[in-house]
């Protein structure tokens, strides 16, 4: 019996980081202030941020991190220190532009 639950638990050691992995939070923009913000999408290049309660967006440096039928649209967010701060691009579907 106890040579069971060793082995179970042996088994089930390696998977628990994996757990703490799947939970991360993501910053948030308004507990940090707008420069912070700015340097996060531009260092990382693509990030996805909390913009309030239980919203969130993806906001990117620029087009390259976009899927190539998507265009960008400037991203402004309420941060710390400023309602309106803008920190980026949001890539956004372009409409499709039919020649006749």
């Amino acid at each position: 019996m106890k040579r069971i639950a060793l082995y179970l638990a042996l088994c089930l050691l390696p998977t628990m980081p994996l757990e703490a992995a799947l939970a991360q939070s993501r910053p948030s923009t308004t507990n940090r202030p707008c420069s912070v913000n700015r340097q996060s999408v531009a260092a990382n290049g693509a990030i996805v941020l909390g913009t309030g309660g239980y919203t969130y967006d993806r906001f990117v440096a620029n087009r390259s991190f976009c899927e190539f039928d998507e265009g960008i649209e400037p991203a402004w967010v309420p941060s710390r220190d400023t309602p309106s701060c803008f920190i980026g691009y949001r890539c956004k579907s372009r409409d499709p532009v039919w020649f006749d």
